[in-house]
């Protein structure tokens, strides 16, 4: 977006020939947007040559020059950033691209003309920057108010508008505060007050101007409503539902940890009944049974070998014969 301030510049010349040049005086563009730059004389005179020119604190520098034996021409300084248009020895025009913070001041355009020499003027080039506006609503501690803000950074400082949509609600207590950011930008920011109720329709919206830029943004107002007995109904209702969802899900927490516990129990209780069944238990009685049999069959060997050895002893009939002792000679 480009701002151009046309004027028509008379220029004396000691012969006292008046030549008139027909150029921008100010050209506004953005930062990183395309700038034109033109010129025209509105004389009729020989042009030999059309020269463009930057001027620097030490002195001018050419940037780019027009005639008919060579033609259009870009120094090598500024090919890379610099474009002839419009080429003519009457009317010629340059483009800037992607203008930038080191292209920004004036340059000169010459028509060098035959036989009166350089006729001269000056288009100055000026950028401006600006950002997108950040936008901010939230409820103030009334309910009747809301707190506005808007952020913007540009170069130079922008300027900030708030507007609202509704007719009966209105901004107060405006408060402006700027910020110089190291890169040559300024962040403004803008904070008021709007009062008033309104419906889910109202609209609040901040523009931004820094010279020829402009930006705005919009956004919806929360709707904002007056407290009622049924509002205050609901509010309690709510709460009840609220408590009793609470208590409903203790009561399931306490149900759940008695039926784990049920659980547990029973699974102990299995646990016994199945170490009952094993066969530990009935090896290890069976040593205390099998000693009271040791005990009877030694019993009874003892009963067999007494009855024998009796019966034995009485089965044997000495005669009184066999206890004389015999003479062996």
């Amino acid at each position: 977006m480009c701002l151009n301030e046309t004027e028509n510049l008379l220029l004396s010349f000691p012969a006292g020939l008046t030549a008139v040049i027909q150029t921008q005086q100010t050209v506004v563009a953005a930062v990183g947007e395309d700038a034109r730059l033109s010129c025209q004389l509105m004389q009729h005179k020989e042009v030999l040559q059309v020269t463009w020119q930057k001027v620097f604190p030490e002195g001018e520098k050419n940037v780019a020059t027009y005639s008919k034996h060579f033609g259009p021409r870009v120094t090598p300084d500024f090919r890379e950033k610099v474009e002839i248009k419009d080429a003519g020895l009457k009317n010629c025009s340059i483009v800037i691209r992607e203008v930038m913070e080191q292209d920004e001041g004036c340059y000169l355009c010459l028509f060098n003309t035959f036989p009166d020499g350089a006729v001269t003027a000056t288009t100055c080039l000026q950028l401006y920057e600006l950002h997108e506006p950040i936008l901010h609503v939230r409820e103030s501690n009334s309910t009747q108010e809301s707190l506005v803000s808007c952020s913007a950074t540009g170069r130079p400082a922008p300027t900030l508008t708030l507007n609202v949509t509704q007719p009966h609600l209105h901004f107060s207590q405006y408060n402006t505060v700027s910020v110089h950011n190291s890169n040559g930008t300024v962040t403004v920011t803008t904070t008021a007050v709007l009062s008033g109720f309104r419906d889910n329709s109202a609209q609040v919206g901040c523009a931004v101007r820094v010279l020829s830029g402009h930006k705005e943004v919009f956004m919806m107002i929360p709707e904002v409503k007056q407290t009622s007995a049924d509002d205050f109904t609901l509010s309690v209702v709510l709460a009840c539902v609220g408590v009793a969802a609470v208590i409903i899900i203790i009561f399931l927490i306490i149900i759940i940890n008695i039926l784990l516990k049920h659980k547990c129990r029973n699974s102990l209780s299995q646990g016994d009944s199945e170490r009952n069944k094993t066969p530990q238990r009935t090896i290890k009685d069976a040593p205390e049974n099998k000693t009271p049999l040791i005990k009877q069959e030694n019993e009874h060997v003892r009963q067999r070998t007494g009855t024998s050895t009796k019966k034995s002893l009485n089965s044997v009939h000495l005669k009184p014969s066999d206890l004389t002792p015999k003479r062996l000679f």
